[in-house]
């Protein structure tokens, strides 16, 4: 590339610690989100703050101790954005491109990185979120928040936005060999589960109607190219048919709820109904998130386990996420040069 280019890789976040303290101000900073919890500030500031926060923090931080224990003291979704974005770096080596990496969410700060790719004068900057369906929550507030701190330089130069990346087929790739580690065979079932959302968060990509009336788990169109339901389905599909696994193999469903109110089937319910039903050994997939972290370690690998064993089953294997998986470091190299 003859340009100087700066590509900021931008992933959720998580606390500097499993200390009660680093895990309150990550949930605040986290919940305070008016793309996350999208209820008016003042509501919200009283749900989180007053609700939430005082009552989850102590066995959020029970839970991050254990996720620390599994990153060998270090926070997994850390450790491995690092190695993803030194892994990138080595595929520009001798092209003027730097990869810089940030979190929405604490640390490092994309304040503090962002401000760094100032300093440094890039003509154009690639902003690369890395959440493979679009979802206001995620990829919206990333961007978001990259743009708000951008608009205040004197020279913004030139930015192109990357705002998902669910049918790449590097990224594809990169989890159907991650489930090639396994005797497919084997399970009884597989379950394809991804982070849920309120059902008002996907309704409000639509100018009219609802998500339910656009047929999501059928297929993408120009109306639903930008909801997380449809993307999700065939996320799924492209992964099924690269497996050769039929429709009655698997289900897709949604974790970590709040309420009843949001994306269903829901995960966990799945995985009670498959036990009850004399099911045996499942597959999880967690394509949603392309690091391996609490929602997948903890919650798949452990929660989701021990209420599988609760109701007659016997194993709940995950899948690992894309990780430093050669294919998905291709998906993002190839997103990065398609873009430049």
């Amino acid at each position: 590339m003859s340009k100087k280019i700066g590509v900021l890789l931008i992933q959720l976040g998580t606390p500097d610690s499993p200390k009660n303290s680093d895990v309150r101000r990550y949930l605040k900073e986290f919940l305070m989100d008016p793309r996350v919890i999208d209820i008016p500030f003042f509501s919200r500031l009283l749900l989180v703050r007053g609700i939430i926060v005082p009552f989850r923090t102590p066995k959020s931080a029970k839970i991050y101790k254990e996720l620390w224990d599994l990153g060998k003291g270090k926070s997994p979704l850390l450790t491995y954005t690092e190695e993803v974005k030194r892994l990138l770096q080595k595929r520009f080596d001798s092209e003027d491109v730097t990869v810089e990496m940030a979190m929405r969410y604490q640390n490092p700060s994309m304040d503090s990185v962002l401000e760094r790719m100032r300093l440094a004068n890039y003509e154009q900057i690639i902003i690369l979120p890395l959440f493979p369906q679009y979802a206001s929550a995620s990829t919206g507030s990333a961007v978001e928040k990259a743009m708000e701190i951008i608009k205040k330089w004197w020279v913004i130069p030139d930015v192109k936005i990357i705002s998902q990346f669910y049918n790449h087929e590097g990224y594809i790739d990169s989890i159907v060999d991650r489930a090639k580690e396994f005797d497919i065979a084997s399970y009884d079932k597989i379950m394809f589960s991804y982070h849920g959302l309120p059902e008002r968060q996907v309704d409000k990509v639509y100018d009219s109607g609802l998500c339910s009336d656009h047929d999501c788990e059928k297929g993408i169109t120009e109306e639903n190219k930008f909801c997380y339901k449809a993307t999700s389905y065939e996320t799924t599909r492209l992964i099924a048919a690269k497996l050769g696994l039929t429709e009655d193999r698997y289900v897709v469903s949604f974790q970590s709820r709040l309420d009843e109110k949001w994306i269903q089937p829901f995960s966990d319910k799945v995985i009670e109904q498959w036990g009850k039903e004399g099911k045996k050994r499942v597959l999880a997939f967690s394509p949603a998130f392309v690091a391996d972290c609490l929602e997948t370690l903890i919650e798949i690998g452990g929660e989701y386990q021990e209420i599988f064993e609760e109701h007659g089953g016997e194993k709940v294997q995950l899948v690992p996420s894309s990780n430093d998986h050669p294919r998905f470091i291709d998906c993002l190299e190839d997103l990065v040069r398609s873009n430049s």
